[in-house]
């Protein structure tokens, strides 16, 4: 289930990223354009993509597999998270 949020926040980070260089780039609002007849899922489209990010940088900040173990080396190396490497 994990692994199922974290790929699912990053995939909406992303999506996040891209509809804001397409609004910086070309003034394009690709969310807007998909979603502009409906503008509540447009809205919830946004609310998704800011919880993303924070679940992805909480994930990314508090994860023990993403931090060095005890004695210095990579946590994967070390086999720290049950040795494979995954939260």
């Amino acid at each position: 289930m994990k692994c199922f949020v974290k790929w699912t926040s990053l995939v909406l980070v992303l999506v996040g990223a891209l509809n804001w260089g397409l609004v910086g780039a070309l003034d394009f609002n690709l969310v807007n354009w998909l979603l502009g007849a409906w503008p509540m899922a447009e809205k919830v489209v946004y609310i998704l993509v800011g919880v993303a990010a924070i679940v992805y940088v909480c994930d990314m900040c508090f994860c023990p597999c993403n931090k060095d173990c005890k004695d210095g080396k990579d946590s994967k190396e070390a086999g720290c998270c049950g040795g494979n490497g995954k939260c």
